[in-house]
């Protein structure tokens, strides 16, 4: 039997026996806290803002399971009041915010059947985003809290098809957006997750006209323009943008590497439109970006470096 992450598989047939998340973190008398191991093993969950160790106020039943009487009922939602007062802490508005995308959390993972373990991955990204401060100004909650699901989905084992749409569908935040802030997640936290559109590239080139692009001159154009997304997200440029947006720009930004301009900003920004909305106006600030992270990597303009460089990643 071998366990690697959330699944556990037979070593000769590769049946799967589990596939539930468990928690390897060390317990409290791993740490030397707590003497008894009875004690050492606490429930943890992440979907809470306090991970779930915390105690459970009944609404109308005691502990006995016997329902209250009006006074008691009053006693316990004055105890409901201040034990949420305290659970918060002193960051309560920000702790509530959280709480909040917590459970949107769960809601797109219980409306689109998500396994428990990817659900709680997508809490700890959450989390992860929280700490870097990544909410604010146009990254609103929810978009990161469907961008987290977006993310985790993208990095579990489970095949699903466009499920960036899935859970655009269930998430308080335009398709726009969700993508956005997965993106945001995954450049500014450090995550090793999957890319969300690996072919973003080849997207924009596909929506292009015919003739847009000579044919013999396609290849290098897409090339150098991955070369410049790699670049992308590395430095990272426009990492609250959608992807297909940078690519877009990488690829506005190759064509003007390369002699012998042939794509407009309109004409790319119109062809980024047919999937997510894009303006001239952000082609225009992520290309020179992107040229700008090319100079201070290569030392210089000249767009053969790039394409010798990609030409020697696809080897």
């Amino acid at each position: 039997m071998i366990t690697a992450d959330e699944e556990s598989f037979c070593r000769d047939c590769g049946l799967v026996v589990a596939d539930e998340w468990v928690d390897l973190s060390p317990t409290l008398n791993d740490l030397g806290l707590i003497g008894n191991a009875d004690q050492s093993i606490e429930t943890v969950d992440p979907l809470r803002t306090d991970n779930g160790l915390h105690t459970k106020i009944g609404k109308s039943t005691d502990g006995h399971g016997n329902p209250l009487s009006n006074e008691q009922w009053k006693k316990f939602q004055r105890l409901r009041k201040w034990h949420r007062r305290y659970q918060f802490g002193e960051k309560r508005k920000r702790t509530k915010r959280l709480n909040e995308g917590l459970r949107d959390i769960e809601m797109i993972g219980g409306n689109l059947d998500l396994p428990d373990y990817v659900i709680k991955m997508a809490a700890r990204y959450l989390r992860s985003a929280s700490e870097a401060r990544l909410p604010g100004g146009r990254m609103a909650w929810e978009a990161l809290a469907g961008g987290a699901v977006l993310v985790a989905a993208r990095a579990s084992p489970i095949n699903r098809d466009e499920i960036d749409v899935a859970v655009a569908m269930y998430t308080k935040a335009p398709h726009e957006r969700v993508c956005a802030a997965a993106r945001k997640i995954r450049c500014e936290c450090g995550f090793d997750a999957p890319l969300i559109r690996p072919n973003a590239v080849m997207e924009v080139v596909d929506a292009l006209d015919n003739d847009a692009i000579p044919g013999a001159r396609v290849v290098r154009t897409w090339r150098l323009a991955q070369h410049l997304m790699r670049l992308g997200d590395q430095v990272p440029v426009g990492p609250g943008t959608p992807r297909l947006t940078v690519a877009a720009s990488a690829l506005y930004a190759a064509d003007r590497l390369l002699p012998s301009k042939h794509l407009t900003q309109g004409q790319v920004a119109e062809a980024s439109s047919t999937v997510v909305p894009t303006s001239q106006n952000r082609i225009a600030r992520y290309s020179r970006e992107l040229v700008n992270a090319y100079k201070d990597e290569h030392g210089t303009d000249n767009p053969g470096v790039g394409l010798e460089e990609e030409r020697n990643t696809l080897r």
